[in-house]
């Protein structure tokens, strides 16, 4: 993941909120995670969301073996209050969708504690990979 019209999304006028990044590249948001209306998904998220957080599509992450793969960064309050990006794998149930707008719509990270489920998605990629997204 790289541009700086991908940085700009993420440091523009959403800086106010959380950003949601959701991965759809080469395994994430495709037939390789069977059972899921993805294009469903990716809505739901953006309709759950509006207002509350920027929600933006990347090509791959690079944490394939996690698919489907969304980075919840902090807002500007969230990152002074210690907040950092929580990186989410397996979010191909659902209800997950409705657990991850939840706390977002609560603050996200930094401002608000995520409903304990969200442990079980939750996954330390490799700082390569962290450090591409948090650039």
């Amino acid at each position: 993941m790289s541009g700086t019209s991908t940085r700009r999304a993420a440091t523009g006028a959403g800086v106010a909120r959380p950003t949601v990044t959701v991965c759809r590249g080469c395994c994430c948001g495709t037939r390789k995670v069977p059972l899921l209306d993805h294009i469903a998904q990716l809505a739901d998220l953006r309709q759950s969301l509006t207002g509350m957080a920027t929600v933006r599509t990347t090509d791959c992450l690079d944490a394939c073996d996690h698919a489907n793969v969304m980075v919840i960064q902090p807002s500007a309050q969230g990152r002074q209050a210690g907040g950092h990006p929580v990186w989410l794998g397996w979010v191909n149930y659902p209800n997950a969708i409705s657990d991850i707008t939840t706390w977002i719509t609560a603050g996200g990270p930094g401002i608000a504690d995520p409903p304990n489920v969200l442990d079980l998605y939750t996954f330390t990629p490799p700082r390569q990979v962290r450090q591409t997204l948090d650039n």
